[in-house]
């Protein structure tokens, strides 16, 4: 029988053929090796504790950045065979470690909901099953969590992790304003809270002393009074304090432990109330170059606005004396020149067009004591700030980077008016004051939301604590001087009652 002919050609795709088939059925018996330089691997899932049921928010914050660099997409996992079973808590810790979410970075493409234009709100917080996990991370919103700081941010994006069962609850947090309503100008119930759109939104205002003893909160404004109530029937009760003006000016609290929160200008009250509060758009970026020349035109030196002439500071003294050594123009009863408050804007035109400098003295040298006279009279302007008042490290971590001076860096008004007059005759290194601007903004602060959601932290109402005697934290040792605080040392003054 003859065979067929088999042309060249038939052989040569016979062939290919055979060739095509034993390729694939090499990568058959290792599929990811086909697939890893086409598509991204998955990692295998992790095992994940079940997570709370949540229901979506208006406002959240944003996912991460959808750009991610494909190296930082395709992650390889090494999972390595541990030679003894972990315990129970380990893999707890563990597996709580996988649920903490990252809150993004403040950056002018993402600002949070408390700037102008804010884009996003925080998501509740993480649950931990395992108790060193949740003390690992858990929010720093006390001053014990973080005496550095005065994590205004930090309560201004917090959210407690079951919010939405707490919202669905209808339970609302009351606070009882002990000296009414009108010290406040706020209105009954949860308007305060809903028009500013708070994060944690759920308390309610009310001004009936006859919930003293189941109020979650009783807040005084500047002036404490008794309840008469021994132990209210809420153990988790708060009483606070608000100061609005500095110790000397302030009530002496005379009953010990009656006040276990407060909320002040000071970074050490459990809710700081600051005059204002400067935020960097992104942290990373404190100075940049300005295209404007803050020296043009202006012929002047040194200004400044004051009414009261018996600041117990110094601040009149020491402005005469640097008087001696450059031109101080002072406004107002206290000096030569008159600008009526009734033309407020006409003066500060005044200050942006005519001078260089501007005195935003405060009348009383106390910690962390910075009001509108340096943040609005001044930062507000186009005009250099010399500061006195708090500590020069207070205005170091609350001011903007590089936007003022302090009269502490000099050993005399003669010293700084020798610097001053430096300043006036170089333009380039005046403007380096100013290199913050456009870097970030005056927030505002949303006291009664941090209020409101500061006292949905249960782990740290279930641990209470309370001054043992608040005038020693307000007033105490250390806390003012009536001088300079260059001279602050073994002399330590107490402020009295008077």
């Amino acid at each position: 029988m003859r065979h067929p002919k088999l042309s060249l050609k038939k052989y040569f795709y016979f062939t290919l053929i055979c060739a095509l088939l034993l390729i694939f059925g090499f990568n058959l018996k290792e599929p990811h090796v086909l697939w890893k330089t086409k598509t991204k691997q998955q990692p295998q899932p992790q095992p994940q504790p079940q997570p709370q049921p949540q229901q979506s928010r208006q406002h959240d914050l944003p996912q991460q950045d959808n750009e991610l660099k494909e190296e930082d997409a395709t992650v390889v996992h090494v999972v390595a065979v541990p030679t003894a079973a972990p315990t129970q808590a380990k893999l707890e810790l563990e597996a709580d470690s996988l649920e903490v979410d990252k809150q993004p970075e403040l950056t002018a493409t993402a600002k949070p909901w408390f700037f102008r234009n804010g884009e996003y709100y925080p998501k509740p917080a993480k649950s931990f099953s395992n108790r060193k996990a949740r003390k690992l991370h858990a929010p720093k919103l006390f001053p014990h969590q973080d005496p550095h700081s005065d994590r205004v941010v930090n309560q201004l994006m917090y959210v407690p992790h079951n919010y939405e069962q707490i919202k669905a609850s209808g339970k609302l947090k009351t606070i009882l304003l002990y000296n009414g309503l009108g010290p406040w100008n706020v209105k009954k119930g949860r308007e305060v809270f809903l028009r500013a759109k708070c994060p944690v939104d759920t308390c309610e205002l009310t001004a009936n002393r006859e919930l003293a003893s189941v109020a979650d909160m009783i807040l005084y404004k500047d002036n404490y009074i008794p309840t008469g109530i021994r132990r209210p029937n809420n153990q988790k009760q708060v009483s606070m304090m608000y100061y609005l003006e500095c110790p000397y000016h302030t009530q002496n609290v005379k009953v010990p432990d009656a006040i276990n929160w407060t909320a002040t200008y000071r970074r050490d009250s459990t809710v700081m109330a600051p005059y204002e509060k400067w935020q960097y758009y992104d942290v990373k970026v404190q100075q940049q170059e300005q295209d404007h020349n803050y020296a043009t035109n202006k012929t002047k030196k040194v200004a400044w606005f004051v009414s009261n002439c018996g600041a117990r500071n110094g601040r009149l003294q020491y402005a005469h004396e640097l008087q001696k050594h450059i031109e101080v123009d002072i406004y107002g009863a206290c000096g030569n020149y008159k600008c009526p408050r009734s033309t407020a804007d006409k003066c500060f035109d005044i200050l942006d067009n005519d001078y260089k400098f501007y005195l935003a003295f405060e009348n009383s040298n106390c910690k962390d004591y910075i009001t509108e006279k340096f943040f609005v009279n001044a930062l507000n302007r186009k005009v250099l700030p010399i500061v006195m008042g708090a500590r020069p490290e207070d205005y170091e971590v609350s001011a903007p980077r590089r936007s003022y001076i302090h009269v502490d860096e000099f050993a005399s008004p003669k010293e700084l008016a020798e610097y001053l007059n430096i300043l006036d005759k170089d333009d380039e290194l005046y403007n380096t004051y100013f290199k913050w601007k456009n870097t970030g903004e005056f927030i505002n602060t949303y006291y009664w939301c941090r209020v409101c959601s500061t006292l949905h932290n249960e782990e740290q109402l279930r641990k209470p604590s309370w001054y043992s005697d608040i005038n020693e934290w307000w007033r105490g040792v250390g806390v003012c001087t009536s001088g300079s605080w260059r001279n602050f040392k073994a002399r330590k003054d107490v402020i009295s009652d008077d």
